[in-house]
C-alpha cells in the first residue's frame, strides 16, 4: 500500500468512526419512535435471515420463486432447518433507500442474520463514494444493534466512471468489513459476470437459470453464520 493510498483509507476510516457513532447513538431513539412488536417466526425457535438487496436479491424479471434469496430458503430448509428467510429487497433500491429502512426492518424481524446487497444502483448511477459508505455502515450498525451477524455482498462497477472510481466503489465494502469486523463475499456475480448468455436482455440482470450458482457463490459466506 503506498504513502497516498494509506492516507486516504485513514481518511475514510476516520469519517466512518464519526458516522458510525453517531448512528449508534440514533438507534435507541429511532427504534422507540418506530415500535414494532417482534415478528412470530412461521415455526416456533426459527431463526431469521434479513436480506436487504436491490433487483439482483429482488429476483427481477422472473418468478419470484427462481430467485436466489428463494433458492435459499430452499437450502436452509434441506441443510439448515430451523431457519426462515425474510426477503425485503426492492427493486432499485439504493443503499440511502436502505438505510431509511434498516431500523424497522430489523425492530420488526430480530434477524439473527443480515445479508446486506446493495450498492450497484448507487454505483450505476455515479452517486458519491461517501454517501454509499456512510449508508452501509448505519445498515451495518442497526443489524449489529439488534445482535445479528452481518454478511455484506459487495459488487463491482464497470471502467466508465473512471478508475478512482471503480477502485473506490470496490474498497468501500474492504473498508466496512474490516471496520465492522462483517463478513464479506466482494462480488456477488463473479461465477456468472463473465458470460453474457448469464444475463437477460438488458445485460444488467441474471436470467433465473444463473441463480443457482449465485446462491453457491453466495452459500460458502453465509453458512459459517448460521452456526
Amino acid at each position: 500500500m503506498t504513502e497516498g493510498t494509506a492516507a486516504v483509507r485513514r481518511r475514510m476510516q476516520a469519517r466512518l468512526a464519526y458516522w458510525l457513532l453517531a448512528c449508534l447513538l440514533a438507534l435507541p431513539v429511532l427504534a422507540q419512535a418506530q415500535p414494532a412488536p417482534a415478528a412470530a417466526p412461521a415455526q416456533s425457535g426459527e431463526r431469521t435471515v434479513l436480506v436487504m438487496g436491490d433487483s439482483l436479491s429482488a429476483g427481477y424479471g422472473m418468478s419470484a420463486a427462481e430467485g436466489w434469496v428463494a433458492l435459499l430458503q430452499q437450502r436452509l430448509q434441506r441443510e439448515a432447518p430451523g431457519w426462515r428467510v425474510v426477503n425485503a429487497s426492492i427493486s432499485g433500491e439504493t443503499t440511502a433507500g436502505g438505510a431509511s429502512r434498516i431500523v424497522d426492518a430489523v425492530v420488526r424481524e430480530r434477524p439473527a442474520v443480515v445479508i446486506i446487497a446493495l450498492g450497484a444502483n448507487d454505483g450505476l448511477r455515479g452517486l458519491p463514494l461517501a454517501d454509499a459508505r456512510r449508508n452501509l455502515a448505519r445498515m451495518i450498525g442497526a443489524s449489529q444493534h439488534v445482535g445479528a451477524k452481518v454478511l455484506l455482498v459487495g459488487m463491482r462497477m464497470p471502467p466508465n466512471l473512471g478508475a478512482d472510481y471503480t477502485a473506490g466503489f470496490e474498497a468501500n465494502y474492504e473498508l466496512l468489513a474490516d471496520t465492522f469486523d462483517t463478513a464479506l463475499l466482494p462480488f456477488l456475480l463473479e461465477p456468472i459476470a463473465s458470460d453474457r448468455a448469464n444475463f437477460q436482455d438488458d445485460n444488467l440482470h441474471p436470467t433465473a437459470e444463473a441463480q443457482a450458482q449465485i446462491l453457491d457463490h453466495v452459500w460458502p459466506a453465509l453458512q459459517p453464520l448460521l452456526d
